[in-house]
């Protein structure tokens, strides 16, 4: 069985398609079933991906005024990679979190969030990652202008405040 039927049929509205991309298999799926569609792959015992690579964003507000989110997956028991990608409207880019599933997507959770301003519904510390706190926009959407001034701060000493307060946020 392929394995967008499959997921199809444990996730019905996942609306799962399979496609290649560089050799690579592309399960493409709602939004709204991604975690679960997520949990089904890592928990089968068919499909065992035990190990999230990376969760990275491609800005496509051009051409669809889409944001394309994708997770990595890796199955290190059968030696098999998948990509997982999911569409979400620029406007308001969002999807649920599956730091609960893998923690490793803490971080790259949070560093598309940073970059490409996709929120992660549920996500437990969803903050920015890369740039300050004051840093205003989302530097890696298309959109961003180049010329951008942002707002002057105060240099942080590291080693005196390692953990800047959470209130700009």
């Amino acid at each position: 069985m392929e394995l967008a039927e499959l997921i199809n049929r444990s996730v019905p509205y996942a609306a799962a398609t399979l496609s290649a991309a560089s050799g690579c298999a592309v399960l493409t799926v709602e939004s709204a079933a991604l975690a679960e569609v997520l949990r089904f792959l890592r928990d089968d015992p068919d499909q065992r991906y035990e190990m999230l690579v990376d969760v990275t964003a491609a800005d496509h507000t051009a051409l669809s005024g889409t944001i394309h989110v994708v997770y990595q997956l890796c199955s290190l028991s059968r030696n098999v990679r998948l990509m997982v990608k999911t569409i979400v409207p620029a406007r308001q880019p969002a999807v649920p979190s599956v730091a609960s599933l893998w923690r490793s997507a803490n971080w790259a959770e949070r560093e598309v969030w940073d970059m490409f301003g996709v929120r992660f519904d549920g996500h437990p510390d969803l903050r920015r990652i890369l740039m300050y706190a004051e840093f205003v926009g989302y530097p890696l959407l298309k959109s961003y202008p180049v010329s951008r001034r942002q707002p002057l701060i105060e240099e942080r000493d590291p080693i005196a405040n390692p953990w800047p307060s959470r209130d700009g946020l």
